[in-house]
């Protein structure tokens, strides 16, 4: 469904600086993908870190739900207009996932790299924030298939292509460089209260 310029005042007014120039809100969520949707077995689903890192590192399901859990209350936004509040997540920090890899020095930037072949960039530095995770549940509950599961990123102060679903691999790189959706005309970096939605580069 889409909404006119009315409905995105209305909501501004309503929820102010919460919400991002040109977003409005929905109390469902919706099914946005490119491609169809993979279906990976928990014993067969694999996180691999690997390239500017000293040592690279694969973990299994099990290792990886055994790493630290955390937990965040944010906002998700969507470039295509639509925002979500209040959207509680659980799952592993990307801090937290450090401790299995030491990047090597001058390392800018990670390519997420999703079962079905997906990619997208994301600075270090965004990716360093306290609510950044490689989420599992999402209100409570597994994280469906449809949005990511068994496990996506989660970045939510870029617009969530950013936060890809069905995660495989992080891929640690020297220098930014850009994604599927980046490639094809979105913005390298997806600032929401910049409404940084299209190329720049």
């Amino acid at each position: 469904m889409v909404f006119g310029s009315g409905r995105r005042e209305k909501d501004r007014e309503k929820f102010g600086e919460r919400i991002p120039p040109n977003q409005y809100v929905v109390d469902d969520w919706p099914v946005l993908t490119y491609g169809p949707t993979p279906k990976v077995d928990l014993d067969k689903w694999r996180l691999r870190l690997f390239g500017e890192v000293e040592s690279e590192v694969e973990l299994t399901w099990e290792q990886f739900t055994s790493l630290p859990v955390s937990t965040t209350d944010v906002d998700i936004h969507c470039v295509t207009g639509w925002s979500r509040f209040d959207n509680h997540w659980e799952g592993v920090a990307f801090r937290d996932l450090l401790s299995q890899v030491q990047p090597k020095p001058g390392t800018k930037a990670v390519m997420a790299h999703s079962y079905g072949g997906y990619t997208t960039n994301i600075l270090l530095s965004d990716l360093m924030q306290d609510n950044v995770m490689v989420a599992y549940k999402h209100d409570g509950n597994p994280l469906e298939i449809d949005h990511g599961g068994p496990a996506r990123l989660m970045v939510p102060h870029l617009y969530f292509w950013k936060s890809a679903k069905w995660l495989h691999a992080l891929q640690f790189l020297p220098d930014d460089k850009p994604g599927f959706w980046e490639v094809n005309g979105y913005h390298i970096r997806g600032d929401p209260w910049k409404e940084e939605r299209y190329s720049n580069w």
